[in-house]
């Protein structure tokens, strides 16, 4: 194995990098009304997010005709396209990451499975778009994560080697995604994660229970 030389720090976006959940339930919400199902409780819905819009979808109608989801998940997306930042905010102690890191001389990047319709708009509403030295949505490549495409991707736009990357995400398959060409994995577990989600077993090199943590393993591992 060659030594590990950290040169980019990649982020998940839902649940890791930006808190999506306000504007994607208010979305949800929206839609089910549209269609006379219940509004779901905030607390039920958003730790689902990691896992997608259907499976939001499903919690609110999951005994619903296919051709209805179909619908759902259309005017969700509408609904959501057209709010994309209303009160989604980067989480607390991320912006001063960013900011550390770049005074690093790091780069960083985002993979996520967003499609870019909306990657693209929220990124540049939180001003980040022209920070970052790469963007991977989950349409950009023929596979989504947990493939190993777009982290490929992601590093080919960097101009970052896989194995000097460390990837951020609060989802199991983000680790296994980042694990896949061998970056180094630092799970995520202040994002969207479910009740029985077990994190210590996910193979993570680290557990990052505040964004601000972030920032202290890349000083330690620059120490290495």
């Amino acid at each position: 194995m060659p030594e590990f030389k950290l040169n980019c720090v990649l982020f998940d976006l839902d649940g890791t990098l930006i808190d999506t959940a306000p504007d994607l339930i208010a979305s949800l919400n929206q839609a089910l009304i549209a269609h006379d199902f219940k509004a779901l409780d905030y607390q039920a819905v958003q730790p689902l997010i990691s896992h997608g819009v259907m499976a939001m979808i499903n919690q609110g109608a999951g005994d619903a005709e296919p051709e209805l989801k179909t619908r759902l998940l259309e005017l969700v997306l509408d609904n959501y396209e057209a709010n994309i930042a209303v009160n989604s905010r980067l989480y607390a102690g991320i912006s001063e990451s960013l900011a550390a890191i770049e005074a690093l001389g790091l780069k960083w990047g985002v993979v996520t499975n967003k499609r870019q319709r909306f990657t693209q708009p929220l990124l540049a509403a939180m001003g980040l778009s022209r920070r970052a030295a790469c963007i991977v949505s989950g349409d950009s490549t023929a596979n989504p994560k947990p493939h190993a495409d777009p982290m490929l991707a992601a590093c080919k736009q960097a101009g970052v080697l896989p194995e000097n990357c460390v990837y951020i995400g609060d989802a199991a398959h983000d680790i296994v995604a980042g694990k896949s060409v061998n970056m180094k994995t630092l799970a995520a577990v202040y994002g969207y994660l479910q009740a029985q989600d077990q994190p210590e077993t996910w193979g993570a090199d680290a557990l990052i229970a505040h964004p601000q943590q972030i920032i202290e393993w890349v000083n330690s591992s620059l120490c290495l």
